[in-house]
Formats: structure tokens, sequence, C-alpha cells
């Protein structure tokens, strides 16, 4: 699969699936068991960032190395948020284009166009201007 253009999800989830299978894991990997795996995977990856300011676009200035290990805490984090999905049935490519489509709502272009307010500075607008958060506030939640 390295190498492979165009790795679907689906195609992740079934590697996983047979991962597990081969080594007979598919016992341990329960919902609860795979969110815990993956709270700290997303640590070690947390951990690579820390300490280090704000980090620019493209990481220009890291060794590669560095950026190979990134690599690896992010596909971590990746596999086993499709492991989970997949145990819990959740087709993830599916409910990731439904939620594309429940922000797209959230956040109307012609609102929002350049600003990092929350969705519900952009519902509560009409009702009232005076209370708006500060620009910035709540930058990203809804994904």
């Amino acid at each position: 699969m390295a190498g492979e253009e165009g790795v679907t999800l689906e195609s992740l989830r079934k590697k996983m699936a047979e991962f597990a299978r081969e080594r007979d894991w598919d016992r341990f990997h329960s919902p609860r068991n795979l969110l815990l795996a993956l709270v700290g995977e997303v640590g070690e990856l947390s951990e690579i960032f820390q300490w280090k300011g704000e980090v620019p676009k493209g990481l220009l200035d890291w060794k590669e190395d560095e950026k190979e290990h990134l690599g690896e805490e992010l596909s971590d984090v990746l596999l086993y948020l499709v492991r989970l999905s997949d145990i819990c049935g959740v087709d993830l490519g599916r409910a990731a284009l439904r939620k594309l489509e429940l922000n797209a709502l959230k956040y109307p272009v012609h609102l929002c166009k350049g600003s990092s307010r929350k969705h519900t500075h952009y519902s509560k607008a009409n009702e009232d201007s005076n209370t708006s958060a500060p620009e910035g506030a709540g930058a990203g939640s809804s994904w």
C-alpha cells in the first residue's frame, strides 16, 4: 500500500481490520480501548509541537527526520480513528462529508469569509450585534 496514490478511508479500514484479525486483536479493540489509544496518540502528536511556539505552514525549517516523525504520529492518529469508526459502525468518509455540509450551513461564506469567529457569532448577529465575541474566539471549534 505504501506509495499508492489516492489511498481511501475504505482501503485503510480494510487494512486495519485485516491487521487486527491476523494478530487476534479484535477482542481488544473495543470502542473504549481504541478511543484511549487514540487519545494517547494525539498526546504523542502534541508533544512534537510542544515548546516550539507558532509553527509556520509547510514546516520549512524542520529537519527531515522531524517531518518523518510527525508523519508517523499523524498516521497513528488516523489509523486509530479509522479503526474506531469501523468498530463503531460509522462510515467515516460519509460522516466527514456530512459534517462539512453542516459546517457550510453554520459558516455561510457571505457572513464568515476571512473571519475566525465561532458559528454562534453569526447566528446571534441577527439578534444582537452588540454581544459578539472578539475576533478569533472559538476559531475552528466546529471541526
